[in-house]
């Protein structure tokens, strides 16, 4: 385990970890209580069961249908109410994602009780008071929410970064783990702008939290495979991410 991620009970330790080093590993417990500072988490059963609900994501360019996702995106002034936006395709540029990108991406939305419970806001809340703090600069956040489950099964790994080793193309990154089943696997590692290692760790238990200045490092996920090919394996994840509108 790398270690950022070690003694960072509250925000301001979060904070500090990912303006020095660029990211920062934040355990379910620690994670817990930074965001129920912003927030209730009184739906997550339901809200994690959600994820038995995602559709294949058929634009995948290996060919693999071992990813599973719902789309969402919101605008978040610095101060005010975070409203949810029209429902729009998801882009990258080549530039950052070789595999999929330089297409619009069209994705079923997240459904409209798990995009406004409890849960979401308070997840939303949480990053926008953190990417706020390190850049005091933005007067207005695009927000994009991505729920994926990651598929593995006998004789095919699941990918959670197929691209490899990537950016996202925005400013700030949220990886939060909702449920881990029957994998092996799935370590994170992240890389400076030359590529060089800054450390890794695997998140294990819901609410283990990756946080990554997209601007500064790149990120991956090694692939996962079934500890038991008889059961259903699976890694369910949230990513967030934040990009700087002014």
């Amino acid at each position: 385990m790398s270690e950022i991620g070690t003694g960072l009970q509250n925000a301001t330790g979060i904070r500090n970890a990912v303006a020095r080093a660029g990211y920062a590993f934040v355990e379910a417990s620690d994670m817990r209580t930074a965001l129920v500072r912003f927030g209730a988490l009184a739906d997550w059963p339901a809200f994690a069961e959600s994820w038995g609900d995602l559709d294949v994501d058929t634009y995948m360019g290996d060919g693999g249908r071992y990813r599973r996702r719902r789309f969402a995106v919101y605008d978040a002034p610095k101060q005010g109410a975070i409203v949810r936006g029209a429902h729009q395709p998801h882009y990258q540029g080549l530039d950052y994602n070789t595999l999929n990108g330089g297409i619009e991406r069209w994705f079923k939305p997240v459904a409209d009780e798990i995009g406004d419970g409890a849960s979401m806001r308070t997840i939303l809340e949480y990053c926008r008071a953190l990417f706020s703090k390190l850049a005091p600069d933005a007067i207005k956040w695009h927000v994009e929410v991505h729920q994926f489950r990651i598929e593995a099964k006998p004789g095919q790994h699941g990918k959670p970064t197929p691209e490899g080793m990537h950016r996202d193309g925005v400013d700030y990154v949220l990886v939060l783990l909702i449920d881990r089943r029957n994998i092996r696997s799935g370590t994170t590692t992240v890389h400076d702008l030359d590529k060089r290692a800054l450390g890794s760790f695997t998140l294990t238990d819901p609410l283990d939290a990756a946080l990554v200045d997209d601007r500064r490092c790149y990120h991956g996920v090694t692939p996962v495979e079934p500890e038991n090919p008889a059961l259903p394996a699976y890694r369910d994840v949230l990513v967030v991410t934040f990009r700087k509108k002014g």
